[in-house]
């Protein structure tokens, strides 16, 4: 389906007059409850606000997506606004917002609701798209861009929508040294291991570092041990390898498994996250926080 068919003509208007974007938020509210006279625009506010407090929606390139599951809706919504000259909030990437798309959606519908979302952020990467629908003479002008743009909302969700594509490697032989300071600089519990052509081999996770400490944990749980242990990797942590320690048997996906099938293979695995590959190299990472914060929480 085409993220032009979400679109109503009497949810868009192509020039808001707001100063910030939570002005333009509710100038956007305000078209809704026009269309939708019985609509709550306050719960519509406090919904989005809600979510915008755990995390900005601001995607950068001039665009933002601030989004909601609320009661007040039966179904997805979504209404645009163009601002010309942009808001004075900004970007990720210092880029004025200029187009706001509120997406709203019932609490039962999260696949939807998050495919839709991936069309959002699909149409904002076309380049020159900001400049075209800000140029937007009319809601059907709008949307006849947006359909021309052909951006395609699958039917399923996936690992591709919900991973995060961020990811922070290490290769086999950097030290035990380099490991730690990238958990603790990017608070990880686990560091994927890439070669110099980014196939994956495997990950050193924290409870790798431990038992790089204790290799004789088994004794020291009846025992005390006479040594302390942790004194040791301390003293040779530049000299150890991330290939002497590294786990080899790690889960993996590709980007166009289900999302739901990446799931019931973490709970079967017992793992917190699963290394999303393209041809046997790291292309992403899923989490089980990725899992709760993306759909559940959305």
């Amino acid at each position: 389906m085409n993220l032009a068919d979400f679109l109503d003509p009497d949810l868009i208007d192509v020039d808001i007059k707001a100063e910030t974007k939570f002005d333009a938020v509710k100038e956007l509210a305000d078209l809704f409850c026009r269309k939708f006279a019985d609509s709550d625009k306050q719960a519509i506010l406090d919904a989005v606000l809600e979510r915008e407090d755990l995390g900005s929606t601001s995607f950068g390139r001039g665009f933002a997506f601030p989004h909601a599951r609320t009661d007040v809706v039966t179904d997805l919504h979504i209404a645009i606004g163009i601002i010309k000259e942009g808001v004075k909030d900004k970007g990720p990437d210092d880029t004025p917002i200029r187009v706001i798309c509120l997406l709203l959606t019932p609490r039962n519908i999260s696949k939807l609701y998050l495919q839709t979302l991936s069309g959002l952020a699909n149409l904002a990467r076309r380049q020159g798209m900001l400049e075209c629908l800000s140029a937007a003479k009319s809601p059907r002008e709008l949307i006849a861009i947006i359909d021309e743009a052909a951006i395609d909302i699958k039917t399923a969700l996936t690992v591709a929508d919900i991973m995060s594509d961020k990811v922070v490697a290490v290769r086999p032989d950097d030290s035990l040294k380099t490991v730690v300071n990238i958990m603790f600089k990017y608070n990880f519990d686990g560091v994927p291991v890439i070669d110099e052509d980014g196939k994956l081999l495997g990950e050193v996770s924290g409870k790798e570092l431990i038992k790089s400490a204790l290799p004789g944990y088994e004794k020291l749980i009846a025992n005390r041990p006479e040594l302390e242990p942790f004194e040791e990797i301390l003293r040779h942590k530049d000299n150890i390898s991330v290939k002497d320690i590294m786990r080899k048997d790690i889960p993996t996906v590709t980007e166009t498994a289900l999302a739901v099938e990446a799931a019931a293979m973490m709970l079967s695995r017992n793992t917190e996250r699963i290394m999303v590959v393209r041809d046997n190299k790291l292309i992403g990472i899923l989490a089980a926080s990725d899992i709760i914060l993306k759909i559940i929480r959305g």
